[in-house]
């Protein structure tokens, strides 16, 4: 999938993967892709509820090289 941006939050734990998500989000404009890859196991569930939450899209979620994957659009 094609994004605009990327956050790696490998090796961060819960809260800190979206607190940065949230904060990497507010500087793109709505519309744009936002690639998170972490490591933390929790932040499957968080991302989903994170997205609910603010209206953000959740395009996509996996899985790569041992790492949780999420493309996130912007409302």
């Amino acid at each position: 999938m094609e994004f605009n941006k990327e956050f790696d939050a490998s090796g961060l734990s819960c809260p800190l993967p979206i607190v940065k998500t949230k904060k990497a989000l507010a500087d793109m404009t709505s519309g744009q892709i936002l690639k998170v890859i972490a490591t933390d196991p929790g932040s499957v569930c968080d991302m989903a509820a994170f997205a609910e939450q603010t209206g953000n899209d959740l395009l996509e979620q996996g899985s790569e090289n041992s790492k949780f994957v999420f493309f996130l659009k912007k409302a």
